[in-house]
């Protein structure tokens, strides 16, 4: 055996999972091999056993699925699968009916199949440690447990109790564990864990699983109890209403924890299988583990952070502009024990910026989440003024005032003087283009951009800028900036409108080009809802405001204009320059745009889009409206990977979901292309240019790109 260690002493059978050349513990084919060969030498050894222990030799207890299998994965494979799962189960329920008592030595995370490998134990003890985390994460990687986690987790805590740590994959520490009695014993640390697990064989040496006894009862009731019965009558029409039919996975976990409820223990792991294996090798799960796990991962690591020796992190931050988006930056440095400067044009729009942070913090601190001492300390890191000498001193200057070229260049020169010797100064700016508000700067290459996206509290995603003069060490600088405050960092070479704006236009101005050409606006933005985006597109412009997007496009006439070239505005920017100058209708603040906005009422499209736009004989299919909208952001997307805007697929796909919305089925704009198929994409998009225009043009270097950096598993 070459990942298992098997050793029997003292009539204990020690089973100790050891993958080499791995960090963590997978149940790789070779783990599932091996797991078969020590079940059958227990058969063999079990006059002279005891108890069983199993262990891990690695830091963690065990990490679940080997994820890169599964993405080699295709989908003829899923009768393989399946009959590998089975064995996986055989022998887990050959150690539960053993006769001898199993005890798992939680000596750190186990989750997904290594929660599964744990539930295999009668006895289940762990390190008392708040950081360490158990659980079932499947469904956020489009799978579902199905090495026994639904069928176990449903027969120990009930079809309602299971539900948020199968159906939501929520995590749980040791501590919540022992709470609800899915762990037995609790230990201070790794040392205990072999002493207890001892006593407890010696104490229990007859030993079975809840399910396996008599008199066992399901909590809570069968799906044949009427109240329980009640729920699920509704459960699936819920679930459709969230996944919108895009996501799979939550679906069959629903059916399969509901159908197994109904029959015996065996024949609901059979049933779990089933599920798990025509799940297993679906184009959703690849896209969905690709970008949740191995994009994520490539993130976390820094591989997009330059070689720069050293781990950053400001010790005192400067914000200039106190609007919605500066005072969102100061609370998430804030809430990260960051002292922050709050300036603007007067004391009174700064402290109206630190106020932002009482708005989120105090119901926190009403519904008990947060103490009244911790929301105090947190807005004392908080300094609001108007005075730019209070910025002197600080590790790094963030201005996030309006888009606006001058403006920007003003607060540049009259702030960056205050920098410690070795601070660099940041714009928040969307759009504009890095290198040219650098020029502002005295040291260009200590300029970066670092574009936060609205709500700072709740978006994620942080893109981060190279100028062209921008260096290494201050882009590492803003990356290691950016982790500190929780965010995801996306780093990006300069352009106009660099890459999430860029790409986000392009879904906009496509909604506002269908209804241009006569169709009707609650089709389009059904549309953007059924495709998976979160909102329609006409709905996020009017979020965003109309009139930045004219502002945008303005300036980038005048832009192109004093380069001696001119810019062709797109059908959706004609027609929301028209929805600006002609009809007054500004966006959301302005109380007006796609949408209307009663005071207290609930929003409504604008009545006149039908009389002004809307054409009785526009043909349309709405499969067509929905590949308009991903396609156009995934032709874009790999444009920017052509140009060089973009350097790696993961910061593509990480950035286009956290970023924009771009659907999480898809596993990002790229993955879209991958998942689809290269030639498939390709082909799809010259349908959609013959119909729709430019936008849907696939160039040479461009496909090229695509196909250079397609990932190989």
């Amino acid at each position: 055996m070459k990942t298992i260690r098997y050793e029997l002493a003292d009539g204990i059978a020690t089973l100790t999972f050891d993958e080499p050349g791995s960090p963590v513990n997978t149940m790789c084919l070779q783990w599932q091999e091996d797991l078969t060969a020590a079940v059958q030498q227990m058969l063999k050894d079990r006059d002279a056993i005891r108890g069983i222990v199993l262990a891990s030799a690695k830091s963690t207890f065990f990490a679940g699925a080997d994820l890169k299998g599964t993405m080699r994965l295709q989908p003829q494979d899923g009768p393989n699968v399946f009959r590998e799962i089975e064995q996986v189960k055989k022998n887990f329920r050959t150690l539960e009916t053993l006769g001898k008592p199993v005890v798992a030595c939680l000596n750190g995370a186990a989750l997904g199949g290594g929660w599964e490998v744990a539930l295999a134990a009668h006895h289940r003890i762990a390190i008392d440690h708040p950081k360490i985390q158990f659980g079932l994460p499947e469904i956020t990687l489009g799978l579902i447990p199905g090495a026994s986690g639904i069928t176990k987790m449903v027969r120990l805590l009930g079809l309602m109790g299971a539900q948020p740590y199968i159906l939501e994959s929520k995590l749980f520490a040791p501590r919540e564990a022992l709470e609800l009695g899915l762990v037995h014993e609790l230990v201070p640390d790794a040392a205990a864990l072999r002493p207890a697990a001892l006593a407890w064989i010696a104490a229990n040496p007859q030993a079975q699983q809840p399910w396996d006894a008599k008199d066992y009862r399901m909590p809570g009731g069968t799906p044949a109890n009427p109240k329980i019965a009640g729920m699920l009558t509704v459960a699936p029409a819920v679930l459709k209403q969230k996944t919108r039919g895009l996501y799979p996975a939550p679906e069959y976990a629903l059916a399969s924890m509901v159908e197994g409820a109904q029959v015996d223990f065996d024949t609901a792991l059979r049933i779990e299988s089933r599920y798990l294996a025509k799940l297993i090798v679906s184009p959703v799960a690849k896209n969905m583990i690709n970008t949740f796990f191995f994009n994520m991962n490539a993130i976390k690591s820094g591989q997009s952070r330059p070689k720069w020796e050293g781990k950053y992190r400001p010790a005192k931050v400067g914000i200039l502009g106190a609007g919605m988006m500066g005072g969102g930056i100061a609370y998430a440095q804030a809430s990260r024990g960051i002292a922050t400067v709050l300036k603007d044009v007067s004391l009174a729009k700064a402290e109206a910026g630190k106020a932002y942070s009482v708005k989120i913090t105090q119901p926190r601190v009403d519904k008990g989440r947060m103490s009244p001492h911790d929301q105090q300390a947190l807005l004392a890191r908080i300094t609001p003024t108007e005075s730019a000498q209070d910025l002197a001193g600080c590790d790094l200057i963030i201005e996030a005032v309006f888009e606006n070229r001058e403006l920007k260049a003003k607060v540049t020169q009259e702030a960056e003087g205050r920098l410690a010797p070795d601070g660099f100064f940041a714009s928040n700016t969307s759009t504009l283009p890095i290198t040219g508000l650098a020029k502002a700067s005295a040291r260009p290459q200590k300029f970066v951009g670092i574009h936060f996206f609205s709500p700072v509290d709740k978006m994620k995603l942080v893109e981060i800028i190279r100028g062209q003069a921008t260096d290494d060490e201050t882009v590492a600088r803003a990356f290691d900036y950016v982790q500190a405050l929780g965010k995801i960092p996306i780093v990006v070479n300069d352009s106009r409108g660099f890459f999430t704006s860029r790409v986000f236009g392009t879904f906009v101005m496509e909604g506002a080009a269908m209804v241009g050409e006569g169709i009707p606006a609650a089709v389009v933005e059904q549309a953007g809802l059924q495709a998976g985006m979160p909102v329609g597109p006409l709905a996020v412009l009017d979020e965003t405001a109309l009139s930045l997007s004219v502002h945008v496009l303005d300036q980038t006439r005048a832009d192109l204009r004093a380069e001696g070239g001119t810019y062709v505005a797109s059908p959706g920017e004609l027609l929301v320059e028209r929805m600006v100058k002609e009809f007054d209708r500004n966006g959301r603040a302005a109380g007006a745009g796609f949408y209307e906005y009663p005071q207290g009422g609930k929003k409504f499209l604008w009545p006149e889009l039908k009389k002004r736009f809307e054409k009785p004989d526009a043909a349309w299919d709405l499969q067509d409206l929905k590949d308009r909208l991903l396609v156009r952001q995934a032709i874009e997307t790999a444009r920017c990977l052509a140009e060089g805007v973009l350097t790696s697929v993961h910061d593509a796909n990480i950035g286009s979901i956290f970023g924009i919305g771009f659907p999480g089925w898809t596993g990002g704009a790229l993955q879209f292309i991958y998942g689809t198929g290269i030639d498939a994409f390709l082909h799809r998009a010259e349908v959609l240019a013959s119909k729709y225009g430019p936008g849907f043009v696939v160039a040479p270097q461009v496909k090229e790109a695509i196909r250079r950096f397609e990932p190989r598993w």
